[in-house]
């Protein structure tokens, strides 16, 4: 796919004039309700197959053209180069993927061998459901990206039928779906949710459930209870017990354990409860996975990270889910909510002490609302990217990126005359932490939350990767 910011006076149709791409289909790939409704540096994804390429010295646009088997003019005009002799080494490109017009007596298998492709990718991109179904003089895209594989998973915090929607919608793109969450108690019981619409409708699409289990809630920290449960042996061993009935009536697969601030001096015992917990649970066949907070250090200071042994989770559990997101938390000052940089940092340290294969990337999928100037605790709104995009429509505002950051957000006045500074994500900012993801060759990519609308995000997934389905 390629992204494209929206300039000054550009309309919508002419967007997709300019890059041979239909309307309706730019509109369905953004959901966009109304093809009038854009806004000065929103982000747009024009749905072509294609490739971005970095020039390195030497480099022409014939001898990149060659490389990928397509032609220049194709290169010059989705780039916009008004001077082809003037490309620079480190110039990145975006390299349309080549046509091929189907002959008389050809056979989908034998085009994707003269291209060193396979049939699914042929199929996929071209959206052809049967491989019989091909026929002299057709046009066929050919895909020419790398996709690498990738595990994805997504929280959902809605219980009962509510759930159902947003998992139906989102299950094609999934691994695992993990309903949030059920919380643990001081005998090693567990407060049960209405998860069996959302784990239905996760088989229905081929998405492994994953049992989420936590010690706190919207107004308890947890540290407490956590205290008591992992600093007795037998509470714990409950725990275990119970873990694994829910397992089995619910026909889960694994489990996630996030435990959050628990107490500094209970990390050694946090690292035993995950090591009995993965010898019980893998002896049944299930998984274990933890949600780690984002350290950039072993020795950071804080209850959030303290008991939080990246080492240790990295070297006892199947997976973890590193929470990289919340630096623009909702009481506090407006600010992205997943800063590329600040995650880079936790990144680097998360690599040097647990196994890439291991490491799943976290992806926040809202955007947030403060109110200017900022009062230290006064709650933010919190709502989907779309709503981010109707609001900057509605308001007029001019959207800006963070390079930083990689991040969009803009300022805007309401009918109140309040300023309001909001942070979201797009298709710029999903790309690069895409690109992240690939850079430090990463297991997967983790969602939290379901329910806030991103398309750009689910097509952009798709686009580069290749999501593998364990059912």
């Amino acid at each position: 796919m390629l992204i494209h910011v929206v300039k000054p006076g550009e309309t919508l149709w002419q967007i997709s004039v300019y890059y041979g791409v239909p309307i309706a289909k730019t509109m369905d790939a953004n959901k966009l309700p109304n093809p009038g409704q854009l806004v000065i540096g929103q982000s747009i994804v024009i749905p072509i197959e294609g490739v971005y390429h970095t020039v390195s010295p030497g480099e022409s646009l014939w001898s990149i053209a060659q490389t990928y088997k397509t032609n220049v003019a194709g290169i010059i005009r989705v780039n916009q180069i008004t001077n082809p002799a003037a490309i620079y080494p480190g110039l990145r490109l975006y390299i349309p993927a080549p046509l091929y017009q189907v002959k008389p007596g050809e056979t989908l298998s034998q085009i994707a061998k003269r291209y060193g492709v396979t049939v699914d990718d042929l199929m996929k991109v071209n959206n052809i459901s049967d491989p019989s179904m091909v026929y002299p003089g057709q046009i066929l895209i050919i895909p020419i990206k790398e996709r690498p594989v990738v595990n994805v998973n997504a929280y959902i915090d809605r219980y009962g039928q509510e759930a159902v929607p947003p998992v139906m919608e989102a299950g094609k793109y999934l691994t695992y779906l993990s309903p949030f969450a059920y919380k643990i108690k001081e005998d090693g019981s567990l407060e049960t949710i209405d998860d069996v619409p959302a784990i239905s409708a996760a088989y229905s699409k081929n998405a492994v459930p994953m049992m989420a289990i936590t010690n706190f809630t919207s107004t308890e920290l947890g540290e407490n209870v956590a205290h008591i449960v992992l600093s007795s042996k037998e509470i714990s061993e409950q725990l275990i017990t119970n873990i694994i009935k829910v397992l089995k009536e619910k026909n889960y697969k694994g489990v996630n354990i996030d435990f959050e601030n628990v107490l500094p001096q209970d990390r050694e015992l946090y690292n035993q409860f995950l090591k009995r917990t993965v010898d019980s649970l893998h002896k049944e066949g299930y998984f274990v996975s933890t949600a780690l907070a984002p350290k950039t250090s072993a020795e950071q200071k804080g209850s959030l990270y303290e008991a939080h042994d990246y080492e240790a989770h990295g070297r006892i559990v199947d997976f973890v889910i590193l929470m990289t997101y919340e630096w623009g938390y909702r009481l506090g000052p407006p600010q992205a909510i997943s800063p590329l940089n600040e995650i880079k940092k936790v990144l680097d340290y998360a690599v040097s002490v647990i196994p890439k294969e291991k490491i799943y990337f976290g992806f926040q999928l809202y955007a947030r609302d403060w109110v200017l100037p900022h009062v230290q605790g006064e709650e933010a709104e919190t709502f989907s990217m779309q709503q981010a995009i109707i609001r900057a429509v509605k308001y007029g505002a001019v959207i800006e990126y963070d390079p930083v950051a990689q991040s969009p957000f803009y300022q805007y006045r309401d009918e109140k005359g309040i300023m309001h500074e909001v942070w979201f994500e797009d298709a710029r900012s999903a790309e690069a932490k895409f690109d992240t993801v690939k850079a430090y060759k990463l297991n997967g990519i983790s969602y939290w939350v379901l329910g806030y609308p991103f398309p750009q995000n689910w097509i952009l997934l798709e686009d580069d990767f290749t999501i593998k389905k364990l059912l």
